[in-house]
């Protein structure tokens, strides 16, 4: 699985929205810092050839891949957008990955990361009061969520002023039963409830997610895993900051997304703004990147941000 999809990511790599370094206007630098458990992670550091008069705001991205793939090239694209873009320092942040490493030291390797990010921007010229957002698209916006619910439990600091949630895994394809039950209606896109019809991520989980967790091993009772399920402990998902969303219509994880911004919004009070693409698979941009609505993706990626930037 993870060939295959790599095979596929690179077949169309060079039709993607700056696939390659822009030197001319971002930097890029790669470096290495240390895990809790002393093991090496790989980190690239993105900043802006010229840096804005008033202060870079500070962005770590988180990739996707199912937390069993993918490398620092998934959000290269979007850590130079925002670099070029909006004047930030980005870090882009490697991480284990399952089956060779179990969960939690996926998550862990995130926490570890965001905390010497925290701890070293002065060192990478950023101002956090700038903007300090996070983000990720799927298993990266999964990874999103759960970090900001440590960072606001752990009183991190800086703190962080925003969360970009990229048709993020809240639920982590928990079966219908295993959600509360005033979410269950609304809780449609989800494979036992509607066959899936997305051509990207609907043969993954013909079995309802079980390869998956196969795999993964992960806890589906830890909110480490389902941030969804900080909802039940603790403050819930209050105090958290604002968090634009991008959810696509023909995703089996679309619902998870409309749930948890609902939530948020409604529920927790944090402000929240909310792309959709109707009738799109998951992650259609990158595997469809000749659509018109794949290049309206990235313009609005970049708007997201700005706005989450506009809220601190």
């Amino acid at each position: 699985m993870r060939e295959h999809r790599a095979t596929r990511l690179r077949e169309f790599h060079h039709l993607r929205y700056l696939p390659r370094p822009i030197p001319d206007q971002v930097r890029e630098e790669d470096r290495k810092i240390t895990a809790r458990d002393g093991h090496e992670l790989t980190i690239r550091i993105y900043t802006p050839v010229k840096a804005p008069a008033d202060g870079s705001p500070l962005i770590v991205m988180y990739h996707e891949g199912g937390w069993s793939s993918g490398d620092l090239s998934d959000e290269e694209v979007n850590c130079r957008l925002f670099s070029r873009d909006l004047g930030a320092v980005c870090v882009n942040i490697e991480y284990r990955l399952a089956p060779e490493f179990a969960f939690p030291t996926g998550i862990n390797d995130c926490w570890d990361a965001l905390q010497w990010v925290a701890e070293n921007y002065s060192n990478l010229g950023a101002d956090p009061s700038r903007g300090f957002i996070i983000g990720g698209g799927s298993a990266g916006g999964n990874i999103a969520a759960v970090l900001a619910h440590l960072a606001r439990d752990n009183q991190l600091l800086p703190p962080l002023t925003g969360q970009y949630l990229c048709v993020p895994a809240i639920m982590c394809l928990l079966p219908p039963e295993a959600i509360p039950e005033e979410y269950r209606a609304e809780y449609l896109s989800h494979p036992s409830v509607t066959p899936s019809k997305d051509p990207v991520s609907g043969p993954n989980a013909k079995d309802g997610g079980a390869g998956l967790q196969t795999i993964l091993k992960p806890d589906m009772e830890s909110p480490l895993f389902v941030p969804f399920h900080y909802g039940r402990i603790g403050q819930g998902h209050k105090g958290l900051p604002p968090a634009y969303f991008q959810v696509a219509g023909l995703d089996l994880i679309r619902d998870e997304g409309l749930i948890y911004e609902r939530v948020l919004r409604e529920e927790a009070g944090v402000k929240t703004k909310l792309d959709i693409y109707p009738g799109l698979p998951h992650y259609f941009w990158t595997n469809f990147p000749r659509l018109e609505k794949s290049k309206q993706f990235v313009e609005d990626t970049v708007k997201g941000v700005q706005w989450l930037l506009e809220q601190k």
